[in-house]
């Protein structure tokens, strides 16, 4: 009798503790892809900040050839205003969708400018400014790959158990907005 009372308590035992060790570990990978996705959306401020870095070169460089666009430099500039006030994920995505918006209708209106067009400045500036948008393109690919994983996983049983205690809630994924699918409408002044 004392042998299968101790073999019980040692089956229990056993149990308790692989159940423990598991929930450690669900508990763990899902910290790590929350803590993934920050690092995600943190190269993405990166490049976002390194943008906003050059939009006043970019429009300094083009203020001398295009007088008449002062809606267009407006545009950005409300726009990178509105990415330095915005705090959270949504705000900041919606200001960088902003930002490429007024960015596109820059390029355009350039179009219009050969004397700019041939700026060595200018082509630099739209070069780099170019580059930092496909990087932040890519960027946003990982970013919503961590998010969809991480939501997907809290919303897996068992793991919603322990994201349920750990009070880990969905992500949004970073979307494009209505009018940045829009074509780029250009008016000549």
């Amino acid at each position: 009798m004392t042998g299968g009372v101790v073999l019980l308590a040692l089956v229990i035992f056993l149990v308790v503790v692989g159940l423990f060790i598991y929930f450690v570990t669900v508990y763990n990978s899902l910290v790590r892809l929350r803590n993934d996705m920050d690092k995600a959306w943190a190269n993405i401020d990166v490049l976002l900040k390194q943008r906003h870095d050059e939009l006043p070169k970019l429009i300094e460089t083009c203020k001398g050839y295009m007088q008449y666009e002062q809606k267009t430099f407006q545009l950005i500039t409300d726009a990178r205003t509105a990415f330095l006030k915005a705090g959270s994920i949504p705000q900041k995505a919606q200001a960088d969708a902003m930002v490429t918006g007024a960015l596109k209708t820059l390029f355009a209106v350039a179009e219009n400018y050969p004397d700019l067009k041939a700026n060595n400045n200018f082509m630099q500036l739209q070069k780099r400014v170019s580059e930092l948008e496909e990087k932040i393109a890519d960027r946003r690919e990982f970013f919503n790959d961590d998010v969809n994983t991480y939501n997907i996983r809290i919303q897996q049983f068992p793991d919603v158990l322990m994201a349920h205690l750990a009070g880990m809630q969905p992500r949004e994924l970073f979307k494009v907005s209505e009018e940045d699918r829009r074509d780029v409408e250009v008016k000549l002044a």
